[in-house]
């Protein structure tokens, strides 16, 4: 099954030889867009941005035209950073535009300083993206001989400093204000939340952080216009969309879509689907830490607010398709190892959390869970979403929670077979033994579930302060 053409704006004839180099892209017209900016009031410029409609594509969605409105107005110093720290698993996206369009990112990047009166910016891409860092580093080169960076840009009076950072490698760079303190030269880690970027951002001053598709966005958009560009996509969720696809399809890879398809035209249509003979039994929307969806959710609209209303979110957008011959168990395993690792340790429910899920999930792999770990496993999960100073407790506690919601069938015969395969008995038979001890009480569903799990609200307290009953 084919799937209709979408416009492209960023993956117009990408592939075309030569494109990394100033010559080539010029010649397309390339730099066109950031002439006409420079003829423009910023504020003229920030009025296209935000008529355009243009939410972030890292992530989370934001408009860029209100972070951009958010910098506060004055002769400080501010500076705009492009987060090129791609490393949420199954996005690969920015790293084709860096690698084979490196000069519209730059462009994107000079106009939006524009916009927002930066004066600094920075490139913070991953230390593994080494010949993506590479070519911008050559095109980089290019355009500061060409005028197009530096000071008084083609004599508008705008100046612009521009360097790319190479992180070290570590998903938490990914987070914008763990980011900003790799950048300053410490550890990364998140900050605290307010004061925010806009205000109080890297080395104190006021930020505007955007990522690396969000940026190249913004010369199609003032070649545009903002309102013709808001034609694109819907209402709420407006133009084209970089998506990745991996997992169980036929044809993996990056496409750009047109925001507000439906999610089968992706995965059927453009990816191919899953290998003949083969269903889906789940598929990540936005990268792994997206909630699962499953099979009956494949007509669901591809767009910011559609999938959000389906219980999961569009994320980076990068689509993981998981066919029916893989246990959900390797894939909550993998997910939440994989948070457990890059977790750096800075606030308790994330830290500790994360690890706890690990080691239940090695329970029912080992034979030693009952029904009741699982009950306390989508208990472990609640008490971490929002309550981590940033989202990478909640980026392993979504995927993990939803698993368990949609899949306890298979949970539980996992824990059956394994139990049994140790020669522990089944589960079922364990379940009653500790119902009889009074350590399990029966729900109205007919489940049986730890004596108050899920009664009790997360944070709130479990005991009374002092006591032998528990508390601090």
């Amino acid at each position: 099954m084919g799937a209709p053409a979408s416009p492209t704006l960023l993956f117009t004839d990408i592939d075309e030889p030569g494109l990394t180099t100033r010559a080539v892209y010029e010649r397309r017209g390339g730099y066109e867009s950031l002439r006409r900016a420079l003829a423009m009031d910023p504020a003229d410029v920030l009025a296209e941005l935000e008529a355009s409609g243009l939410r972030g594509r890292g992530g989370a969605g934001f408009s860029m035209g209100k972070k951009v409105s958010f910098l506060p107005k004055g002769s400080m110093d501010k500076y705009l950073v492009c987060n090129a720290d791609e490393s949420e698993p199954g996005t690969f996206k920015d790293r084709e535009l860096m690698q084979k369009t490196p000069h519209m990112l730059i462009e994107g990047i000079v106009i939006a300083s524009f916009a927002a009166g930066a004066n600094r910016s920075f490139i913070y891409i991953r230390g593994e993206y080494v010949l993506q860092a590479d070519a911008l580093d050559a095109a980089l080169a290019e355009a500061r001989a060409a005028g197009y960076v530096g000071e008084d840009i083609l004599g508008s009076g705008h100046s612009l400093s521009l360097v790319v950072h190479r992180g070290a490698g570590a998903y938490i760079c990914g987070e914008e204000t763990g980011l900003l303190d790799s950048l300053e030269g410490k550890r990364g880690n998140p900050r605290l939340k307010p004061p925010f970027p806009a205000n109080q951002g890297l080395y104190q001053g006021p930020t505007l952080i955007n990522n690396v598709e969000t940026l190249s966005t913004v010369p199609a958009i003032i070649r545009l216009g903002g309102e013709e560009y808001a034609k694109l996509g819907v209402e709420t969720s407006t133009g084209t969309k970089l998506v990745s696809v991996s997992g169980h399809v036929q044809r993996p890879g990056n496409y750009e879509i047109e925001l507000g398809i439906p999610s089968r035209e992706i995965i059927y249509g453009l990816a191919g689907g899953p290998p003949e003979g083969r269903s889906i039994k789940c598929w990540f929307p936005g990268g792994s830490s997206s909630p699962v969806l499953t099979e009956e959710d494949l007509d669901v609209p591809y767009d910011f607010d559609s999938l959000g209303k389906a219980g999961s979110m569009l994320g980076s957008g990068a689509i993981i398709v998981v066919d029916d011959r893989t246990p959900i168990m390797n894939v909550a395993m993998k997910t939440a190892k994989f948070y457990r690792h890059e977790s750096c340790g800075k606030c308790t429910p994330c830290r500790e959390g994360t690890n706890w899920t690990v080691k239940m999930l090695e329970r029912i792999d080992g034979g030693e869970a009952t029904p009741m770990d699982l009950e306390i496993m989508a208990s472990v999960q609640e008490h971490i979403i929002g309550n981590c100073l940033c989202v990478l407790g909640d980026a392993m506690a979504m995927p993990i929670g939803s698993m368990i919601a949609k899949f306890r069938d298979e949970f539980e015969a996992h824990i059956e077979r394994a139990r049994l395969e140790r020669g522990l008995g089944g589960a079922a038979a364990s379940g009653v033994a500790l119902a009889a001890q009074g350590a399990l009480e029966e729900h109205p569903d007919g489940r049986l579930a730890p004596i108050g799990a899920g009664d009790q609200a997360p944070g709130a307290h479990r005991g009374e302060p002092g006591t032998h009953k528990g508390g601090a």
